[in-house]
């Protein structure tokens, strides 16, 4: 859609007057999401011709992009130097320089900005000088509207793909390894300063936390920064040992103390001397070996299981438990006096969900962790396969993350991981699983739901399902929902209304 004139100075001729304004806008009407969209970007139009930036200028505009204008290089020259722009659109011939003088200043002032270059003196050398100083596209004249825009549209998508690469990289170049830990968000570095003023105390520190939150590196991290880190660090599962072991397992025994005691053994309390001792899932000590291992804590003193001698020991004690003790203590199950002697300080563990920012860090260490353990050479994750892991809350926190990176690893066909190789969990929080083979998909939202409906559906059927449960008993119905028997009938009648 244009005039060339040859021989003119006038690269591209289009007279606005000779023109309808739905032939001069034939591009297809867009959503207003997309002019939204539009409106995000600046573009810097620079064209000495009046009437070629003038449509230019209404074009773009109508498409819903900022538009600023420059008639010549000098002026776009000082508008590049002040303000900043999404895209450079420069015709090849200004009247004071070229344009390839102004992509090499753009380029110089800001390095990631995007240009598009036009003109009617179209040839292959200059084409490629100009690709060669960093243009994105080059579109010869005469062109249609949509040929421009497309090759617009096309520049600033791969700026925020680009954009979205650089942020990415910088999120994993800023992570912090403390030891084995990976993770530089406030939370941690919070939790690092307190490994590193607590390490060398011999204070007793209870770590708290969701499972697979990474207590066990906390408490090695610990032992490894404090004055003890040449000595023993020794790790007792309480949750993990029967009952009728423990003792012996901490303390030790002599030879003859019970049946199958053949010989003296060592307890890891003992084996832990001049170390470290790390009590894991300590919640689950029994009340009546809590009270054998209280004397322990305090005095650091102990008695082997059949032996008449006690054993002195200097062992730094760390706990580690998901369960919080204070409620235990409350109902009895963990006793007062010895959740004093083991909460002398307390590291709070946070769970993934609540330190999203070392996702991605934590997700790269994993990778080039199993690639290497795997003999594979998968060195990244896909945009798309980051953006899915982002969505996704990791009930399972780091372990679910290192395990699920594992499985995706040893499943990968290719050097880069997608979302297809994450063959797990993920892709079923996208879904709300309903009655039968009802399922409500997440991502119908775009699209425009009901969620009135919705929401009527689910609470339907949890009140049909209580219902069944309780063989039509609307008070063990409404029990088994937590709702009084007056909220469960007026719920269930008035759903049944109709």
């Amino acid at each position: 859609m244009g005039i060339y004139r040859p021989g003119s100075d006038i690269d591209l001729c289009i007279q606005p007057e000779s023109l309808g304004l739905t032939e001069l806008f034939s591009i297809e009407n867009k959503t207003r999401s997309h002019l939204m969209v539009n409106n995000q970007y600046r573009i810097l139009l620079v064209d000495d011709d009046r009437s070629m930036r003038e449509i230019l200028e209404l074009i773009l505009k109508k498409e819903g992009y900022q538009v600023v204008c420059a008639d010549n290089g000098k002026t776009a020259l000082s508008k590049i130097e002040k303000e900043k722009y999404d895209l450079l659109l420069c015709d090849i011939r200004l009247g004071d320089m070229t344009g390839l003088e102004v992509l090499k200043a753009s380029k110089k002032k800001n390095p990631h900005a995007t240009v598009v270059m036009i003109s009617a003196f179209a040839s292959t050398e200059t084409a490629v000088e100009a690709m060669n100083q960093g243009a994105f596209d080059y579109v010869p004249k005469p062109f249609d509207n949509d040929e421009l825009l497309q090759a617009i549209a096309n520049a600033l998508e791969r700026k925020t793909l680009d954009k979205e690469k650089r942020a990415i990289d910088n999120e994993l170049k800023q992570s912090v390894h403390f030891g084995k830990i990976v993770g530089n968000s406030p939370r941690m570095r919070h939790i690092y300063e307190m490994i590193r003023q607590v390490a060398n105390t011999r204070s007793s520190v209870l770590i708290t936390g969701e499972s697979g939150t990474g207590k066990e590196l906390i408490a090695k991290a610990i032992h490894e920064q404090s004055d003890r880190v040449d000595e023993p660090f020794v790790t007792i599962n309480c949750g993990g040992i029967p009952e009728t072991l423990l003792e012996s397992e901490f303390f030790g025994h002599r030879k003859g103390a019970f049946t199958g005691a053949t010989a003296d053994k060592m307890g890891l309390m003992e084996v832990a001397h001049t170390g470290t001792l790390f009590l894991d899932e300590v919640a689950e000590l029994s009340v009546s070996m809590q009270v054998k291992l209280l004397r322990a804590v305090q005095e650091r003193v102990f008695r082997p299981v059949g032996g008449t001698k006690d054993i002195s020991v200097d062992i730094r004690i760390i706990s580690a438990t998901n369960k919080k003790l204070e409620d235990e203590v409350i109902e009895g199950g963990f006793r007062e006096d010895l959740f004093y002697r083991l909460n002398v300080i307390e590291v709070k563990m946070p769970p993934l969900r609540e330190r999203k920012g070392d996702l991605l860090p934590l997700a790269q260490h994993f990778l080039e962790k199993y690639s290497k353990e795997l003999g594979k050479r998968v060195t990244k994750l896909s945009s798309y396969a980051i953006d899915l892991l982002k969505k996704y809350d990791f009930p399972g926190n780091i372990r679910e993350l290192e395990n699920l990176i594992e499985r995706s690893v040893a499943l990968s066909n290719t050097n880069i991981l997608l979302p297809d190789s994450l063959a797990m969990s993920i892709h079923k929080k996208r879904w709300i699983e309903g009655v039968g083979n009802r399922r409500f998909d997440l991502d119908e939202v775009a699209h425009g739901v009901s969620l009135d409906n919705i929401l009527e559906e689910i609470e339907r059927a949890y009140l049909e399902k209580a219902m069944a449960c309780a063989d039509g008993n609307k008070k063990k119905a409404a029990d088994l929902l937590g709702l009084s028997l007056r909220s469960f009938r007026y719920r269930f009648d008035k759903l049944n209304s109709g």
